[in-house]
C-alpha cells in the first residue's frame, strides 16, 4: 500500500511544525483532497487541530506507547481512504525518549513510514548560517530522507533571498517561506495550545487562518509531489477487531467528554467497541446523570482545573459518579475528577485523594509496574505510558496504588472496581486492557 504521506519536523520545538502542519492539512482539505492526519508523540491537543482542519480523527503514531512494529500498521489504519497523509513530528527531529537514542522520534517514526521529511526552520534570527544548520540535519542520518525545507519568521524579501540561497546550496527546494504572522498563533494555556474542543469557533478560525496562510506561502503541488515518493509500506493496517476479540457479553460504557475532557486516543474507544461495548459520550460540565444503563465509565485527561468550579457544580452528577458501582477506569484529568477535590472545590469523593495545582511540570515517559490487580491491570504487568501535569494530587493513608514507577515510588489509586492514575495509556499497545473493561463492566 502507498499513501502519500509527509512528515512535517523542524530542528527543535517552537519552530512552527504545528502551524505548518494545521495549515497543510486545512489547505489540502480545502483543495478536496481527504487528508489523513497524524502527531508523532503522546500530544493530545495537536491532534485536535489536525482533526478539525481535516474532518478526520486526528491520529498518534507513538513507539513507546505501543510498540514500534505497531507503527507502520496503526498508520495504514489511520490513512485507510484518504489520498495523502500529513504526520506532524515531535520537539527536535532527532529527539527521542530520553535515553533511549533516536527511539521514538520522529526521525524514526518517518524512517518507519518510509515517509520523506520536510523541516520547518525558524530563521528569525539567522541568516546564511541557516545552511550548516539545515547541512547538519541532512546528513546526520542518511536514512533520514529531507525532501525540502520552509522557512518560517522570514522578515523581509532581503531576508528571504539570503536563506534560499543558503538552503538551496545544499540541493534542497525550498517549500514555502512563511513571513512573521501574529495572527497565525494559536490559543495557549499553561500546558501548551488550548484543546480545540473547548473553543470551537476560535479554533475553527485558527484553523482557517493557518489554512490560508500555507496555501498562499507553501507551494502546495511541490509537497503534493513529495508526498507521492513515499516507499510502499508491506504492513498490513491495525485491527482493532484482531487486537481485542469480541467477547461474548455486551457492555455500554460511558466516556466523559466536553470541554473538560478534551485527551484520549481514537484506538481506545474502537477497541472497546471491538470487545463488545456499545460507547457512548457524556459532559460532566452538563450532564447530570450518567447515560442509562452504564456499565463501565472511563474519565480521560483534560484541563478540569480550569472548569473546577463547574465541574463541582454539576452535584447530580458528581453524586452519581460517587454512587456508581461498575469499573472506572481514569488518567489524569479523570484522577482530578475523582478526587475528594481539586483546588479546594468539592469532585466525586470516589478517591481518597486531593488536588491542586502547581508551578511545576511533571512530564515524560514511564514504564510502570501494576501494584495490584484492577479493571484493566493484573498485578505484576508492565506497561509503558506518559505523564503530563502540573497538579499534585495527595494520597490519603488507606489509599492503595495503581502503578510504580522510579524514582517516584507508587502512583496512583486502585481498587476493586477503580483505576486512576496520572498515567496516560495507549490501550493499542496493550489491548488486553480493553477486553478486560468490558468483561468487568459486563
Amino acid at each position: 500500500m502507498t499513501v502519500p504521506r509527509l512528515v512535517i519536523a523542524a530542528p527543535a520545538s517552537g519552530s512552527g511544525k504545528t502551524t505548518v502542519a494545521t495549515g497543510l492539512i486545512a489547505a489540502l482539505t480545502a483543495q478536496g483532497l481527504d487528508v489523513s492526519p497524524h502527531k508523532v508523540g503522546p500530544d493530545y491537543i495537536d491532534p485536535g487541530y489536525h482533526a478539525l482542519a481535516a474532518g478526520r480523527p486526528g491520529r498518534n503514531l507513538d513507539p513507546w506507547l505501543t510498540a514500534e512494529e505497531l507503527v507502520a500498521p496503526l498508520f495504514r489504519h489511520g490513512a485507510s481512504g484518504a489520498d495523502i497523509a500529513v504526520v506532524e513530528g515531535v520537539m527536535g527531529l532527532y529527539d527521542g525518549a530520553a535515553g533511549a537514542g533516536e527511539f521514538a522520534s520522529t526521525a524514526h517514526v518517518a524512517k518507519l513510514l518510509g515517509a520523506p521529511v520536510v523541516l520547518v526552520v525558524d530563521v528569525a534570527s539567522t541568516g546564511r548560517s541557516v545552511s550548516a544548520l539545515v547541512h547538519g540535519f541532512v546528513t546526520y542520518d542518511p536514512g533520514v530522507r529531507v525532501g525540502g525545507v520552509i522557512l518560517n519568521r522570514v522578515g523581509s524579501d532581503r531576508h528571504e533571498e539570503i536563506c534560499r540561497a543558503a538552503v538551496e546550496e545544499n540541493g534542497l527546494p525550498v517549500l514555502g517561506v512563511l513571513r512573521r504572522h501574529a495572527d497565525a498563533a494559536t490559543p495557549s494555556r499553561h500546558l501548551g495550545l488550548i484543546p480545540a474542543a473547548e473553543r470551537r469557533p476560535e479554533a475553527l478560525a485558527t484553523v482557517a487562518r493557518l489554512g490560508a496562510l500555507v496555501a498562499e506561502s507553501c507551494d502546495l503541488r511541490a509537497l503534493v509531489a513529495l508526498a507521492h515518493t513515499a516507499a510502499p509500506i508491506a504492513a498490513a493496517p491495525w485491527d482493532p477487531a484482531a487486537a481485542a476479540p469480541d467477547q461474548p457479553v455486551r457492555a455500554r460504557i460511558a466516556v466523559a467528554g466536553g470541554p473538560a475532557f478534551t485527551f484520549g486516543y481514537a484506538e481506545n474507544d474502537e477497541l472497546l467497541a471491538a470487545a463488545g461495548a456499545e460507547v457512548v459520550r457524556f459532559d460532566p460540565l452538563r450532564d447530570t446523570a450518567l447515560p442509562p444503563d452504564t456499565g463501565g465509565v472511563v474519565i480521560g485527561g483534560g484541563f478540569p482545573e480550569t472548569y473546577a468550579a463547574e465541574l463541582s457544580a454539576n452535584e447530580p452528577l458528581r453524586r452519581a459518579v460517587a454512587a456508581f458501582r461498575g469499573p472506572i477506569y481514569a488518567e489524569c484529568a479523570g484522577l482530578l475528577y475523582l478526587a475528594r477535590r481539586l483546588d479546594g472545590s468539592p469532585m466525586c469523593g470516589v478517591l481518597d485523594a486531593e488536588a491542586r495545582m502547581t508551578g511545576r511540570l511533571t512530564l515524560g515517559y514511564r514504564e510502570a509496574v501494576a501494584v495490584r490487580d484492577s479493571p484493566v491491570a493484573r498485578a505484576g504487568e508492565r506497561v509503558r505510558g506518559h505523564e503530563f501535569h502540573r497538579t499534585v494530587c495527595s494520597r490519603g493513608a488507606d489509599a492503595p496504588p495503581a502503578w510504580q514507577w522510579s524514582p517516584d515510588g507508587p502512583n496512583g489509586f486502585t481498587s476493586a472496581n477503580c483505576l486512576a492514575s496520572y498515567l496516560h495509556l495507549h490501550w493499542a499497545g496493550m489491548p488486553q486492557m480493553a477486553t478486560r473493561f468490558v468483561g468487568a463492566a459486563a
